[in-house]
């Protein structure tokens, strides 16, 4: 048996990197039975077949895993924002930042495309949240070199929007990428998504990333019972106050005597982010215990 890591994952082929070679890998049948799929960044052990060719036998214990976009043992996810067209909503960039909490998983903003908008905004509530906040340039190089100390010698997804600028930001960041840029509809303020699958990549500056779909692929599967019942600690900025409220089992949501909601009124939780904790309680509210939590 050989140890590796799956690399990329495409129409039923998983790539896996032992160090010394890339091998072209099917999944044994068992891990469909058991369901269970091997994810790009799994470590693995394999069973080469000789001719670059090998079976995925064993799953290694995971650090984490997400179900869209489909990967495994990430260190931090780096969300893509912007203030230009595309405008980032920043409940999407809340939704996803709760996800990554849930999940052990750190989170870094950009604010792509600051050479167009400032986002003043976004800036205010991400830095005022605790999240390592940068404005950048894809077209500028504005950034950049501040980014790389954050992501060396970590695996990081890079995730936002679509049009937000992912693909534009890793070819800035090495020169050896040419990853496809999609343009931007006028009429939609949407861009046109490039990435049509998942894939590991290592940059020159030490980091290796994920560049993933947008956020329209977090859907439902990381909704579930887990987030529901810890909410409340996946904002960071809501921990010095949740044990602090006058009654146990506060939501935080209309309670009298909520410390947290009181935080709110004094401007030390930015109400933008207590907005979207609302918008994810009501969509998770509708979870019963019973129900089977959705892998």
């Amino acid at each position: 048996m050989t140890q590796g890591r799956i690399q990329k994952a495409l129409s039923g082929f998983y790539y896996v990197n032992t160090g010394s070679e890339l091998l072209t890998c099917r999944a044994r049948g068992k891990f469909r039975k058991e369901g269970v799929s091997p994810l790009v960044g799994d470590r693995v052990e394999v069973r080469e077949l000789g001719g670059g060719e090998g079976f995925v036998e064993k799953i290694l214990p995971r650090r984490n895993a997400f179900s869209r976009p489909a990967v495994a043992n990430i260190d931090q996810l780096v969300v893509i924002a912007s203030g230009a067209v595309p405008r980032t909503d920043p409940f999407l960039i809340d939704r996803v930042a709760a996800i990554a909490a849930l999940k052990s998983c750190e989170v870094i903003i950009l604010l792509n495309k600051s050479d167009l908008d400032r986002a003043d905004s976004l800036y205010e509530i991400y830095h005022a949240a605790g999240f390592p906040t940068l404005r950048v340039s894809a077209e500028t190089g504005e950034g950049l070199e501040e980014l790389k100390p954050l992501i060396a010698g970590k695996l990081s997804a890079f995730t936002g929007n679509s049009g937000v600028g992912k693909s534009s930001i890793l070819n800035a960041l090495d020169p050896e990428f040419h990853l496809q840029v999609g343009e931007v509809s006028d009429a939609l303020g949407r861009g046109r998504h490039t990435t049509r699958h998942v894939e590991l990549y290592h940059l020159a500056c030490g980091a290796e990333v994920v560049d993933s779909p947008g956020f329209s692929s977090f859907e439902t599967e990381e909704l579930n019972l887990e987030l529901k019942h810890h909410l409340p600690e996946t904002f960071r900025e809501f921990q010095p106050y949740l044990d602090s409220c006058r009654f146990v089992g506060c939501s935080h949501t209309k309670e009298k005597g909520c410390a947290v909601l009181e935080a709110v009124k004094r401007g030390q939780i930015q109400k933008s982010r207590h907005n979207s904790y609302l918008r994810l309680y009501e969509e998770l509210k509708p979870l019963k215990d019973w129900q089977e939590t959705k892998k």
